[in-house]
């Protein structure tokens, strides 16, 4: 396995093709110089020391040695030991519901905040599960595949908005259906599904899908966000002003938690339902839950104990130095007389 241990340091492989330009420039401008003196063929015998070659050759280790130099600021490192290591773990996939109902600010600072900050806390729980993320309003889309990068899950989670999906609704069928496509078939690991939604304005046959996720043994869980009662979904204008969402007949709609369907998803799918307030969003205790399933042992192969190899790059870069250093730019008198093809008399 191969890794830069200061990647930021290849950004001076930009200075190379510049100093080319710059040599090839200037180059053309002395031969260009030279031929208002004359034909070439008659001036190389004025300056018989002179060698076309030799700049070119030292331009070329100069050049080779600054790379070295770049490449070994970059820390090259190698893996220098494959190990397998086993863990144990579950599957979980959350599936993250972004209409614009989630918005309303029945719970603070917004059902949507709320959840991600919620989601960011059970991601710093975990330790050996994969873990994926489905965005979906009037469709389903996976953010993050089944993984065991954390720092991944949160990067992604932090950028979710409610413009992620550009189809409004709430389709949570479409979202299960996904979800029961994006676990491995193949793993043995014990699988569990988070839905966290309104539940309002459900659109497909959820309960189709939840009842095939419990026959693939997939235990769906669902956490409602929001108010029974309803509460009104603010809008953010261009100008930055704040109004709310109207139907076509002028009305403010009130988003309300739909706590009948999310309870018949969590009973169908073997799960629990529980509704999320400000004092509490109820992944804590989904993750105690899920970490009561049967954990099933994984293998993975990770290389360790990188080691640095600069050193070589070092070597080398000395080496071009020294090379430039015993070329010299005019031809060696000496060497001019030595000619092993000189026809003796």
């Amino acid at each position: 396995m191969f890794k830069f241990g200061n990647s930021e340091f290849l950004y001076g492989l930009i200075i190379i093709p510049v100093l080319i330009v710059i040599f090839l420039i200037g180059w053309y401008g002395k031969k260009r110089a030279l031929k208002k003196f004359g034909d070439w063929g008659v001036i190389s015998h004025l300056m018989p020391f002179v060698s076309s070659f030799r700049p070119v050759l030292k331009f070329i280790f100069l050049i080779l040695a600054l790379t070295s130099v770049i490449f070994a600021l970059a820390d090259p490192q190698f893996g220098s030991r494959l190990e397998k290591v086993k863990r144990e773990g579950v599957e979980v996939m959350i599936a993250l519901d972004v209409s614009n109902s989630m918005l309303a600010e029945d719970i603070e600072p917004n059902r949507l905040e709320r959840a991600k900050r919620a989601i960011s806390k059970m991601v710093d729980q975990l330790s050996n599960d994969r873990i994926g993320l489905i965005v979906f309003a009037g469709d389903a889309y996976v953010q993050v595949p089944l993984t065991t990068d954390y720092s991944a899950v949160k990067m992604y989670l932090s950028a979710i908005t409610t413009d992620i999906v550009p189809r409004q609704g709430t389709a949570i069928g479409s979202a299960v259906e996904l979800a029961i496509r994006s676990f491995d078939e193949e793993s043995e690991m014990d699988k569990a599904l988070i839905v966290i939604t309104d539940g309002e304005n459900h659109e497909g046959d959820v309960m189709k899908f939840t009842r095939e996720a419990e026959e693939k043994g997939i235990t769906v869980h669902a956490i409602g966000m929001g108010d029974p009662s309803g509460s009104p979904i603010p809008l953010r204008e261009e100008n930055g002003a704040t109004v709310y969402q109207k139907d076509q007949q002028g009305n403010v709609v009130v988003s309300k938690l739909n706590e009948e369907t999310l309870e018949r998803i969590a009973d169908q799918g073997n799960g629990i339902y529980i509704h999320a307030s400000n004092a509490r969003t109820g992944l804590n205790e989904l993750f105690d839950e899920i970490s009561k399933m049967n954990q099933q042992e994984i293998e993975s192969k990770v290389y360790t104990d990188y080691q640095s190899r600069f050193q070589y790059l070092i070597a080398l870069a000395l080496i071009f130095l020294f090379a430039d250093l015993l070329v010299l730019e005019r031809k060696n008198q000496r060497f001019m007389k030595f000619n092993l093809f000189k026809i003796r008399k």
